[in-house]
C-alpha cells in the first residue's frame, strides 16, 4: 500500500490500514482539511468536484461530497469529467476551489485527490502545506445541521468545455471539417472515452475509430500513453487507412499522437508542434519543465520568443509561465498549458490547436514530425524503498559530475555538450525518475543505464 502526499495531491492506493494507503478514513480526513482551507482562503463556501472513470471512483467522490457537505459548503458535482473540465468550471461557477477525483496515469489501484484553487488551477506548495497541516492536526470542523452544505449535480460540463474549445481564435473548425481526417483514438476506458469522440464530431471529423471507449474504469492497457503501452493503436493505424491517432490518459490532461504508419509522433513533440503552430500566429515566450525535450527551445528561438524552464510539476510550470508572460507552455509528457483557455494541461485544447496545424500543414502527420528537431528522450525509472535515502543519493551523483554544468533546482539536471541527464524523485509514485536526452537514442539510453548504474552503486554501498 502507499499513500503520496505531495504538491501533485494526496494520491494513494485503495485498501489497506489508514494512513498506508488511501482509506475511507484518509480521503476524509483530507477532504476536511481542504475543505478548512477553501472556508478560511476564500470567500465562497462551494466547491466543484469531478472524477475519471476508474473503479474507486464513486466511493471516493461520495466520500468527498458528504465530508465538505458536513462542513456546510456547497457541492458542485460534475460526475464524470476531466481534470480541465473541472479546472474550467471553478472559477466558472464562482466556487472556492475544486477537487479532481483521479490518479491520472496510474494503474487502476491508484486514486487520488487532486486541490485546485478558487482560479481553477493547482494549489501551490505553501498552500498544500497548509492543508497537510490541517490533516496532520485534525484542524478542521464540522457544521451543525442547519448549515450544513448543499449539492448540485452539473453534467453538462464536457460540452461546455467542447464549446469552449471551439471558441477559441486559433482552432479552426472549417480547416479541419475541409481536411476530413480518419481518425483513431484509444481512450483507456475512462472519460476521455465520452469526450473526445464528441469533441472531433463537433470539429467536423465523420471517420472516428474508436479503442477503448467505455468509461467503466477497466483501463484496456498500462493509462500512460507511453510506447510500450499503446500496441494495440498503433497496429490499427499499420493496418488500416487512418491519418493519424489519438491517445489521452485517464483524466484527459495528457495527449499523444500517433502517425498514419502507427510509429509514434512523441508525447515530447506534442507541446513542440502545438507551440509552433501559437507562435506563429502570436510569438512570445514558452516553459516546460526541466525534464522536457530541447526541441521545444529550438523552435520557440526559431520563431523569435525565449525559453524558460521550471521545475517538474504543473503548478511548477504555470508559475513559470505567468513570471515569464509565456504564451503556452507545459511538459513534455504531452500536456498543453495555454493561458489563452485557461492556466491547466487540457488535451482537449491540444487536440484543436493540432488538428488546426495539421490541417493547414497540408500533408501527413509523420511529414509534420520529420519538420522539427530530431531529439530522443529515454525516460526510466527505480524502484525506492523505504531504507533509500534519495537526497543522499542525488548529493552523490553530484559530486561524481561536479565537472558538468548541473541545475538542481529539481532534482539534479547534468548538461553534457549536446546531451542532458535529469534525475529526481517522483511526486506521484515511490521512484527514481532517470530522464535522458541526446540527438541518438543509442547515447539517450547508454547516458540513462549509465546513471542508473551510478545510482545502484551509491545504493549498494550506502548498506
Amino acid at each position: 500500500m502507499a499513500l503520496i502526499k505531495s504538491i501533485s495531491g494526496i494520491r494513494g492506493t485503495i485498501g489497506g490500514k489508514p494512513g498506508e494507503g488511501l482509506s475511507p478514513l484518509d480521503i476524509v480526513k483530507f477532504s476536511a482539511a481542504y475543505g478548512q482551507w477553501v472556508l478560511e482562503s476564500a470567500q465562497n463556501p462551494k466547491i466543484v468536484i469531478g472524477r475519471d472513470a476508474r473503479i474507486s471512483g464513486q466511493m471516493v467522490t461520495q466520500l468527498v461530497s458528504a465530508t465538505l457537505q458536513g462542513m456546510g459548503i456547497h457541492v458542485i458535482d460534475l460526475g464524470l469529467s476531466t481534470t480541465p473540465t473541472v479546472e474550467l468550471a471553478v472559477p466558472w461557477e464562482k466556487a472556492g476551489g475544486g477537487i479532481i477525483i483521479t490518479a491520472s496515469h496510474n494503474p487502476s489501484q491508484w486514486n487520488a485527490l487532486k486541490l485546485l484553487n478558487s482560479k481553477g488551477e493547482f494549489i501551490n506548495a505553501e498552500e498544500g502545506q497548509s492543508v497537510l497541516q490541517k490533516a496532520q492536526l485534525e484542524n478542521f470542523s464540522f457544521a451543525t445541521v442547519k448549515k450544513l452544505g448543499g449539492y448540485t449535480l452539473l453534467d453538462n460540463y464536457m460540452d461546455r468545455h467542447i464549446d469552449h474549445v471551439l471558441g477559441l481564435e486559433l482552432v479552426d473548425k472549417e480547416a479541419i471539417a475541409d481536411r476530413k481526417f480518419k481518425i483513431v483514438i484509444d481512450c483507456v476506458n475512462s472519460t476521455g472515452g465520452i469526450v473526445i469522440p464528441k469533441l472531433l464530431k463537433a470539429l467536423g471529423v465523420e471517420t472516428i475509430e474508436g479503442l477503448f471507449t467505455e468509461a467503466d474504469g477497466n483501463f484496456g492497457h498500462n493509462p500512460e500513453p507511453l510506447p510500450e503501452h499503446l500496441r494495440d493503436i498503433s497496429q490499427k493505424l499499420e493496418n488500416g487507412s487512418y491519418d493519424l491517432g489519438i491517445v489521452v490518459d485517464p483524466d484527459v490532461d495528457r495527449l499523444a499522437f500517433l502517425n498514419e504508419d502507427g510509429s509514434f509522433f512523441g508525447e515530447e513533440y506534442t507541446l513542440v508542434a502545438v507551440a509552433d503552430y501559437v507562435l506563429s500566429h502570436t510569438p512570445g515566450n514558452t516553459v516546460s519543465n526541466l525534464s522536457s525535450t530541447k526541441a521545444l527551445s529550438d523552435v520557440t528561438v526559431k520563431r523569435g520568443g525565449e525559453y524558460f524552464a521550471s521545475a517538474v510539476g504543473e503548478v511548477n510550470v504555470v508559475e513559470k509561465m505567468k513570471e515569464k508572460n509565456a504564451i503556452i507552455g507545459g511538459e513534455g509528457n504531452g500536456g498543453i498549458i495555454y493561458p489563452e483557455s485557461h492556466f491547466g494541461r487540457d488535451a482537449l485544447v491540444g487536440i484543436g490547436l493540432f488538428l488546426t496545424h495539421l490541417a493547414k500543414f497540408g500533408k501527413p502527420i509523420s511529414r509534420l514530425r520529420a519538420s522539427y528537431p530530431n531529439y530522443h528522450i529515454s525516460k526510466n525509472k527505480i524502484e525506492l524503498t523505504p531504507q533509500i535515502d534519495v537526497d543522499k543519493v542525488l548529493d552523490e551523483i553530484k559530486k561524481r559530475y561536479q565537472k558538468h554544468p548541473i541545475n538542481d533546482v529539481d532534482g539534479v539536471k547534468i548538461e553534457f555538450e549536446n546531451e542532458w541527464v535529469h534525475l529526481r524523485k517522483s511526486n506521484t509514485e515511490p521512484i527514481i525518475r532517470i530522464y535522458s536526452e541526446s540527438t541518438s537514442s543509442a547515447t539517450a539510453e547508454h547516458l540513462a543505464n549509465k546513471l542508473i548504474a551510478d545510482i545502484k552503486e551509491i545504493i549498494s554501498e550506502a548498506r
